[in-house]
């Protein structure tokens, strides 16, 4: 599910507030190396080829500057006109290498755990999903609880799921009046949270505990963000307290169930179930502590970014009308064929749709960039044919967001245009593999994406074919205050219901 566009000039007030960034810049990165430094993997210094050219010193001050008042994708433009598309920056010690564009993203995106992790950096998920899952645990059980997501998330448990989304979008939108105006990213963020709770954790939270659940999930993953539990995840901060609490309170209703269920062989068709039912290799089943590890951890992941994709899908259809008509005459033809009951084979063949989502990922990504450790010395080639050793210890970045408008790869890349990826251009296969990383790649493919699609498309099929909208607010900035990166404020909208 990285930064949206930066090129938009920011506001008069965000310029004048840019001491107190540099200043918060300065505290989180001094705090990290602290952090760092005490168990620091040493740099190996024997290397083959050259290392990638290095920023440090006076030029720091510079691209703090230019970070701190333009973005991240002006600071890194910069740099990539002055020395390649391979660089590092030396943050005080911290050394971070940026590969820009696909030729150079093969083994960030497709080297082994044992040469490329995400290292300590997401080590403070661990007390807010529990020791027993993912980042508590070994890279072989991590491997096999990411097989678990895979095989829920298969095409033919996505087609038990679309029934179930298709009569919570039903019946939210049965609740709008004729005609109004409201706020569609609060709306869609409200309606994310029904198909998550009733397609995900199953209906026994939907049913009787919603409210109580989502109000400890949000105190779990607000207070697990907050940068002091990021960079002191066991201190004995009042953040911290919050987070344990909720997950505490979190796990009392989910053992609950998980009991319930195994107790009576009752059988249910959501993701909880999937979970449990899960078995490792050795034919070992999933322990109470991991089902509601792995479960928590899934809605956290999701939740964040499909509520800023859906945001983003909604301004970016709203804003051009062209496209509007071009995905409701494809909604006339999948009525004509399939009638009023959408099925999993009618969402597969909103190919226009499916572009227009997929080139608002594009435009604005859910984070500006993924981060990787590096274990072991690793050589990349340009396009230009220039050859540098990455050496073990440097972090590795792909700058989502600037990879994603690169000029060489995206015609006019700041222009919304879903028919880049149609039939005839098909611009992210011709710029090579890793053209395309909203939903990152290789092995660390986002397993979600296909269920990502599936609920928005069922949300967009419904509104076009009911009401008739219109974006009356701005076009909103992004809100770089949020994990994933959404629409700054409200998205106003004003709606009418179609005759029937």
């Amino acid at each position: 599910m990285l930064t949206a566009l930066n090129h938009r000039d920011y506001s008069i007030m965000d310029q004048t507030s840019s001491a107190l960034w540099f200043a918060i810049a300065l505290v989180f990165i001094i705090s990290v190396i602290t952090m760092i430094g005490r168990h620091r993997t040493v740099v190996n210094p024997v290397c083959n080829r050259p290392p990638p050219p290095v920023v440090t010193g006076a030029s720091l001050i510079g691209i703090f500057h230019t970070f701190l008042t333009k973005g991240m994708r002006a600071m890194i433009h910069d740099q990539y006109t002055q020395l390649g598309s391979v660089f590092t920056i030396n943050f005080f010690g911290l050394r971070v290498t940026f590969l820009i564009g696909p030729e150079v993203l093969g083994h960030f995106y497709q080297g082994l755990e044992s040469q490329i992790s995400s290292g300590d950096v997401l080590k403070f998920t661990v007390p807010m999903f529990g020791k027993e899952v993912i980042y508590g645990v070994d890279i072989a059980t991590r491997n096999e609880q990411t097989r678990f997501y895979v095989d829920a998330l298969k095409p033919s448990n996505l087609r038990s799921h679309v029934g179930p989304m298709l009569q919570e979008v039903e019946d939210y939108f049965s609740k709008w009046e004729q005609h109004g105006t409201v706020d569609l990213k609060g709306e869609l963020a409200q309606l994310l949270m029904l198909i998550s709770s009733r397609c995900l954790i199953g209906r026994e939270v939907r049913e009787k505990m919603l409210k109580e659940f989502y109000t400890q999930f949000h105190q779990l993953s607000d207070n697990g963000l907050c940068l002091t539990s990021i960079l002191f995840p066991y201190a004995p901060t009042l953040a911290n307290y919050r987070r344990d609490r909720a997950h505490a309170k979190l796990s009392e209703m989910l053992i609950k169930i998980v009991r319930s269920r195994r107790s009576s062989n009752q059988v249910e068709r959501d993701m909880l179930q999937n979970l449990i039912d899960s078995k490792y290799r050795d034919n070992r089943s999933t322990t109470e502590a991991e089902v509601i590890g792995l479960i928590l951890n899934l809605i956290f992941a999701g939740t964040h970014t499909s509520s800023a994709a859906s945001a983003w899908t909604a301004v970016c259809l709203l804003s051009h009308e062209s496209f509007m008509r071009a995905i409701c005459d494809e909604q006339k033809q999948i009525i004509q064929k399939y009638g009023d009951h959408i099925n999993y084979n009618a969402l597969m063949e909103m190919e226009t749709l499916q572009r227009c989502i997929k080139e608002a990922l594009r435009v604005h990504p859910p984070t500006a960039a993924n981060f990787r450790k590096v274990h072991k010395n690793f050589i990349v080639q340009t396009k230009e044919g220039d050859e540098y050793e990455i050496p073990r210890g440097h972090i590795i970045a792909s700058p989502i967001e600037f990879n994603s408008n690169i000029p060489h790869i995206y015609k006019d890349p700041d222009v919304y245009d879903p028919d880049r990826f149609g039939p005839g251009r098909e611009e992210d296969k011709v710029g090579g593999k890793y053209s395309y990383t909203a939903f990152s790649a290789g092995r660390h493919a986002c397993v979600g994406e296909a269920y990502a699609y599936m609920q928005i498309k069922i949300i967009w099929s419904h509104l076009l074919r009911n009401f008739d909208l219109k974006l009356v607010s701005p076009y909103p900035k992004t809100d770089r205050s949020k994990l994933a990166l959404e629409p700054k404020g409200k998205i106003m909208v004003r709606y009418k219901r179609l005759a029937a």
